[in-house]
This record gives structure tokens, sequence and C-alpha cells, in this order.
């Protein structure tokens, strides 16, 4: 009876000690869940173009009747980047995600500008462009919209084969407004502008940034901000018939401290 006891005690202690170990690691894995990186530089754009090979998590943003803006992955000594490059046109790469913004509110995000847009201005339609910007959409649910609302999205539903995102925060560089402004996009109310640099000042460098965005949504539309469904990068020329580069680094959303 002896060796048949020490047997099941040698086995119940090995069960704890597994039992403990996959705890631990959950453990550790729960607590190093604290950001949520988008990995820009893992990225190849040019991969978008082979028709063979389809990516599930990254996909082209494009406007009807629109040239695309070429974007490409960048090295230069060892910083890795995406190069975009605008002219007379506009497009955006967008990264899938399913981020609750209340968990992880701080986004942080680095980006260069050589030059700006000539003729941009984020108050008009016919300046609606920027060498830069962090574009954010939200799973907003269309039960949620007004009457007018309603009938607006019907009729783009309609009438175009546009999917415009029902919330959506734009981090941009603005060529002349007071930065932190928050402000609706010239083109509709359902896209809000948040101004993160502006002018010509800081052009040809790297810059950091960090933002709130859930306090940012909540500012900008006065309401708790649903899930994040969607992180594009976006270079765009198409409004005001010019050109402009940008570069972009990786895209983290933290946990507030």
């Amino acid at each position: 009876m002896l060796p048949q006891i020490t047997q099941q005690n040698m086995f119940f202690r090995c069960c704890s000690s597994l039992l403990i170990i996959f705890l631990t690691l959950c453990t550790v894995k729960v607590q190093s869940q604290s950001s949520i990186t988008i990995p820009v530089t893992d990225f190849n754009p040019e991969s978008l173009e082979n028709e063979d090979i389809e990516n599930p998590i990254w996909s082209e943003l494009t406007l009807p009747r629109r040239s695309k803006t070429e974007y490409s992955l960048h090295q230069q000594d060892s910083m890795v980047s995406i190069k975009a490059v605008s002219e007379n046109s506009a497009s955006g790469l967008v990264y899938k995600v399913d981020i609750d913004p209340a968990e992880f509110p701080i986004i942080e995000w680095k980006w260069r500008v050589d030059d700006l847009v000539e003729g941009g201005d984020f108050r008009s339609k016919k300046g609606d462009d920027y060498a830069a910007r962090i574009y954010i959409t939200f799973d907003y649910d269309k039960s949620n919209l007004g009457l007018g609302d309603r009938i607006k999205y019907e009729t783009i539903r309609t009438f175009s084969r546009f999917k415009i995102p029902l919330r959506a925060i734009n981090y941009i560089w603005a060529n002349d407004a007071e930065k932190d402004t928050i402000a609706p996009n010239a083109y509709t109310n359902w896209v809000m502008m948040v101004i993160s640099e502006s002018g010509n000042e800081r052009t040809s460098e790297w810059l950091s940034y960090s933002r709130n965005i859930y306090e940012d949504y909540k500012t900008a539309f006065g309401e708790e901000p649903p899930r994040i469904n969607g992180i594009a990068i976006m270079t765009d020329t198409d409004n005001t018939k010019s050109t402009a580069s940008a570069f972009y680094g990786n895209i983290v959303f933290r946990k507030a401290n």
C-alpha cells in the first residue's frame, strides 16, 4: 500500500505544481497586457498590392475617384517607419483592432512631417488635407443615431460605396491652428479633428505624442466611447491638389497609470 500512497502523493504534488505554474503564467500574461502595440513598422504596405496575399489585419482605406497615396517601408539608420508620399491623392492604411478605450485610454505615436500641405485648412472642405494624421474609428451602433443622422447615413449607403464611420477621431498635423483644438471635420461632425501639431517649426524631425483618447472622445462627442475597431495612418492632398510626405512609427495604447 505504501508505494501506491507515495505515487498518489507524487501525482497530486505534480498536479499542484502544474496548476501553480499555470496560474502564475496567467497572472504574468494579464499583468504584461498593460499596452497594445499597433505594429506599423512590422508591415510592408507593398504586400497589399499582391492580390495573391490576403492580409486579415491590414487593409487600404480608399476614397471614390481618388488616386492613392504611396506607402512604403522605410529605414534610415536604425529607425524603421512607413513613408507616405501624397501627390493630389488620398488613401490610408487601416489596422483592425478591438480595444476598450476605457481600459486603454492612452494613445502614443511617433511621426515626422517633411513639408506641410500647401493650402491646407481643417476648417474648410477645400483645405481638408493633412500631411499626417492618425485616424481612429469606433464601433458605434447606428441605432443610436437621431432621425436626421439615420436618414443621412442611409443616403450615403445608397449613393456611395464609401463606408463613412459614424464616430471617429483624427489626430492631425494642421497648417495653422491652435494645438489641442477639438473641432468637427469640415465634411461631417461624425468625425472630430484634434490638433496635435501645427505649423512648420518642427518639420523634418521625429516627434512623439501622448493623448487620452477616452477623454478626447467624451469632449468631442459628449458621450461614453464605444470600442475602437480601427486605426489608420493617412496622408492626403486630394482637396488642395498639392503634395506632402510623412513618416509613421508604431502606435501604442496603454492603461492609465
